[in-house]
């Protein structure tokens, strides 16, 4: 089978809880560092409308959202705990919160001059007008209300707070890592790896299970071009969908899809298949052929065309 190829960029914590779980996991794969901000035309070709990142790829099928990779990268290793379907409700409730308000309190509460040092280095002053600019649209029509900056750093200590007290075994849900953790990793390292900030000084637990985190690496990593990754694509075709993953009624019919909280821009395609935790939606690319784009259930909408 072909390595999993990951389109990230640096500093994208997203991208970093993919990177944890690659190097956790000890899988090999392939790395394409994108654009910040759209627009990515390369990428467009694999994942349509889709604008979050990161997106990973097998071949010709591409897995939009941490969630599905996370599933694929769970497949792979043979550890079904990285999978958040698998988790308890507890874990599945928690995770929800993590990955959306607070990962944008820490956003918020991550502007340290640290930060904006590393930003000018790795971006130019054109780029960085452009993601600000982009991120402020982003902002206005995203279809959920995140924490105020005012409320962020409070919110932040809250949070780490909990971190602390659930943090009675290696782990926060036991003794070995789970999709939670992973989620819970990519926010803090953006306060605390990239913005230097001291917010989790007073918490030693946490401390002792980010250097955890961080010692797993980032795993085997081989670069590639964009354009290998859509040669990948070309010469592939999309894995088989089981008969039992196709009888949700919608299947074969157009439709499109888009994320329900921020990045809401459509990818339009075929439902070609459904799990009870996924969607898979065909796409045609003149020259990409056939492609086959896993989306999570939660946190997705999916509708008619």
């Amino acid at each position: 089978m072909a390595d999993l190829i990951l389109h990230h960029y640096p500093m994208s914590p997203f991208s970093e809880k993919i990177r944890a779980m690659l190097g956790y996991t000890g899988l090999s794969w392939q790395s394409v560092t994108t654009r910040e901000m759209p627009p990515r035309p390369m990428l467009a070709q694999l994942a349509g409308g889709y604008r979050k990142i990161p997106v990973a790829q097998i071949g010709a099928d591409i897995f939009c959202d941490s969630r599905t990779i996370a599933a694929e990268i769970a497949a792979l290793s043979n550890k079904p705990e990285l999978a958040l379907e698998n988790g308890t409700s507890e874990m599945q409730a928690y995770v929800a919160e993590v990955d959306l308000q607070i990962f944008f309190a820490c956003m918020f509460a991550a502007s340290t001059p640290t930060l904006n040092r590393k930003v000018w280095k790795a971006m130019s002053a054109l780029d960085i007008g452009r993601f600000i600019w982009d991120r402020i649209n982003l902002g206005r029509k995203a279809r959920v209300r995140a924490v105020s900056p005012r409320q962020a750093k409070p919110r932040v200590k809250q949070h780490l707070a909990d971190v602390e007290q659930r943090l009675s075994d290696n782990f926060l849900f036991g003794s070995v890592p789970t999709h939670a953790d992973f989620s819970t990793y990519h926010s803090l390292w953006f306060v605390h790896e990239l913005a230097e900030s001291p917010l989790l000084r007073d918490y030693p637990r946490t401390l002792a299970w980010m250097e955890r985190m961080k010692a797993f690496g980032h795993g085997i990593r081989t670069d590639i071009t964009a354009q290998q990754a859509l040669d990948a694509a070309r010469q592939c075709t999309p894995r088989n969908i089981p008969e039992a993953h196709r009888l949700d009624p919608m299947v074969d019919r157009d439709v499109s899809i888009a994320p329900s909280d921020y990045g809401c821009e459509p990818t339009d395609g075929v439902l070609a298949g459904a799990t009870a935790a996924t969607w898979i939606v065909a796409r045609q690319d003149p020259e990409l052929g056939t492609l086959h784009l896993h989306f999570p259930k939660t946190g997705f909408t999916l509708k008619p065309r």
